[in-house]
């Protein structure tokens, strides 16, 4: 048996036909459910974790790790016009690099997804605990934290994404107009958050620039990279997009732009008026306009945030989702994972599991192990994603391509140089949970995948 076996173009395409999904999404729609994605944790939650090991320097940080995102965006955007699929670089890995690569990656797109999701909870939950406080209301520990922070189970992080597994159970039409409201919500109430603290930058608090050197702003590029993934959220999307070909690549461009600016904007605003070692991680933006008394400008950005992150974690949920489906009906794993509910037209069992597996990590581990985690994953699909860029240009020269990523073969080896030096700057005990975590997927697919899978019995045949 060939486990380095590729799908072919014909295989792709026969999946893509097959598809029971419905095409709703039109190009505001995959637009804004990347904006939604990017634009959740890594701006209310990630900026005050990073900024606690690279200082202001985090700046640099948010500049680095956009430009690998955007560098790596240019490659999404050849693949996903070429392959209009499901599965996003999953799908991608099987067709240029074969089966082993691919279930690799679909494995590092589960790290990335549904731990994304429980890192967005968790810092959901942190916001919406602040948010009770400052009207008089505690939470109990012991049904409000992890256990890693003295108590049992972080009940609010675990109700919050059982509400919206319901809500994509139902149908991506309906997550996504709820989506649209939202993001609209959070783009306004970050712009108010850096027209309010604008004014109250102190120079003073850049000094140290980079308290831990470069090492520091590293370190704070690999930890707030994740805030980037949702681009790549855009990709699983093509299957359900009127027109993918054009919409897609149109979508993952457009987020990125705006992202970037955004990010940036609120880390020079955010280390400009706190400290970098006074920032409160879990609850940094609502909490530095409550530091300079603002605080009717600090509910408001916190009641933003509570809704912001909603629209990220609808977004990652949805991307894990689809790569299930895409696994599943490759045989990798279960085909249950791709059965399509026949009122709802969504992959229903699929839902169920991404949401109470990342429901169990946002209620039972902490915010800065989940952040640290997803980036691995999230950089090592990056990746696949460039080198596939690379190979599919030298074995399908002839294969239409909407969108060209330009400086192929460059572009690529810079993205995939950036996100290796990003993977150096990763602590020992991330790598050593990541490295359990595809142990665990390699397990999967030499009990499991390597015998049900459907490239593999097609090729017996």
């Amino acid at each position: 048996m060939d486990i380095f076996k590729k799908k072919s173009l014909e295989q792709l395409r026969d999946s893509m036909q097959r598809t029971d999904l419905q095409k709703n999404l039109k190009a505001k729609d995959i637009a804004l459910l990347g904006v939604g994605a990017v634009l959740g944790v890594g701006i209310f939650v990630a900026t005050g974790e990073g900024a606690h090991m690279a200082g202001p320097g985090i700046i640099l940080s948010f500049v680095l790790a956009g430009m690998v995102a955007c560098l790596c965006g240019l490659c999404y955007c050849e693949l996903a016009t070429m392959f209009p699929v499901a599965g996003s670089t999953y799908s991608y890995a099987y067709i240029a690099f074969g089966e082993f690569i691919a279930m690799i990656v679909g494995w590092c797109l589960t790290a990335e997804y549904i731990v994304a999701g429980s890192a967005v909870a968790s810092g959901w939950s942190a916001t919406f605990k602040g948010i009770l406080q400052s009207i008089g209301i505690v939470l109990p520990q012991a049904i409000s934290s992890s256990p890693a922070k003295g108590g049992i189970i972080d009940l609010p992080a675990v109700a919050i994404i059982a509400m919206l597994t319901v809500l994509l159970y139902n149908g991506i039409q309906e997550s996504s107009k709820v989506n649209n409201i939202i993001v609209g919500i959070k783009i306004s109430i970050i712009i108010i958050f850096i027209f309010l603290g604008i004014s109250h930058i102190n120079v003073f608090n850049y000094k140290p620039f980079m308290p831990h050197g470069w090492k520091g702003v590293f370190t704070g590029a690999s930890t707030v990279f994740f805030s980037f993934l949702g681009f790549d959220a855009i990709s699983t999307s093509a299957e359900e997009a009127q027109n993918p070909e054009k919409d897609v690549s149109r979508g993952i461009i457009m987020c990125l732009v705006i992202v970037c600016i955004l990010y940036v904007s609120v880390a020079v605003v955010l280390t400009g008026i706190v400290p970098y070692n006074e920032i409160v991680s879990d609850n940094a933006v609502p909490e530095s306009l409550a530091r300079l008394g603002i605080n009717w400008g600090s509910a408001l950005v916190g009641v933003g945030a509570i809704f912001g992150m909603i629209s990220t974690i609808i977004a990652v949920l949805y991307g894990q989702v689809r790569v299930f489906m895409a696994m599943s009906r490759d045989g990798l794993i279960p085909k249950s994972f791709s059965k399509i509910h026949r009122t709802h037209k969504t992959p229903w069992i699929a839902t169920i599991i991404a949401g109470i597996v990342s429901s169990l990590i946002a209620g039972f581990l902490p915010l800065n192990i989940i952040v640290e985690f997803v980036s691995t994953g999230t950089l090592l699909a990056f990746i696949v994603v460039s080198a596939a860029v690379i190979y599919l240009r030298k074995v399908m020269p002839d294969i239409e391509r909407k969108f060209k990523c330009p400086g192929v073969p460059y572009t690529p080896i810079i993205t995939i140089i950036s996100c290796i030096a990003l993977l150096i700057s990763m602590r020992l005990i991330t790598w050593i949970g990541f490295i359990i975590w595809l142990v665990i997927g390699l397990i999967i697919y030499f009990i499991y995948g390597r015998k049900h899978s459907i490239v593999q019995n097609k090729s017996k045949n």
